[in-house]
């Protein structure tokens, strides 16, 4: 008996498919034939490529949020520094742990306007050491972009190429993480400067 096709199928196939020839290589006629069905078939659940690389992305968020949420939720308390580290490497990982996993996820939109939540975890932690929720957002998305431009940058390279990539990955969440250390210590000094103008003190 043929299996039910639904989009839940469809994904998972087109991830496997795309290990194993690529994005570029990764089309909805070549997944209709791996699945055993009509390409019109494929319509009814994803009318594009477009549509079926926003799934995909979907997809591997949704893994990555079951997979790092409980070590996330175990950092509150710790050093935010430690939420932004892990985060990094986790993100970096899922990319990775796909071939062309970045550039899966470059220009898609999440097909699942739930999954917009799973940033809420990682800035309470950082709104909770003291960022303005502003400072906090803005911070996440640097690193969300720096992260997705490197692993496409490694992904593109080579084998053998670029043998020092986790010293240049380690450097850049680095830089990030001192940046919002100065965009921190200087919130406190103008909350301070602001609170002793208030009372006449400056």
């Amino acid at each position: 008996m043929a299996q039910r096709l639904d989009r839940e199928r469809i994904v998972r196939r087109a991830l496997d498919l795309l290990d194993e020839v690529g994005l570029d290589g990764l089309t909805l006629r070549r997944l209709a034939s791996d699945l055993g069905v009509q390409a019109a078939a494929l319509y009814w659940h994803v009318p594009s490529k477009a549509a079926l690389l926003d799934e995909m992305a979907t997809t591997m968020l949704r893994d990555l949020i079951d997979q790092a949420n409980d070590e996330l939720a175990a950092l509150a308390g710790e050093p935010w520094q430690d939420c932004v580290q892990l985060s990094a490497d986790r993100f970096r990982a899922a990319l990775l742990a796909r071939r062309d996993g970045a550039r899966v996820f470059s220009g898609t939109y999440l097909a699942d306007e739930r999954l917009a939540g799973w940033v809420e975890l990682p800035l309470s932690i950082l709104v909770d050491a003291g960022f303005s929720v502003p400072d906090a957002t803005r911070g996440w998305g640097t690193l969300l972009a720096f992260v997705q431009g490197f692993a496409v940058e490694e992904q593109a390279q080579p084998p053998g190429v670029g043998e020092d990539v986790e010293e240049r990955f380690a450097f850049g969440v680095d830089v990030i993480v001192r940046g919002l250390e100065s965009r921190l210590a200087a919130g406190d000094v103008r909350s301070v400067t602001s609170d002793l103008s208030r009372h006449g003190h400056v």
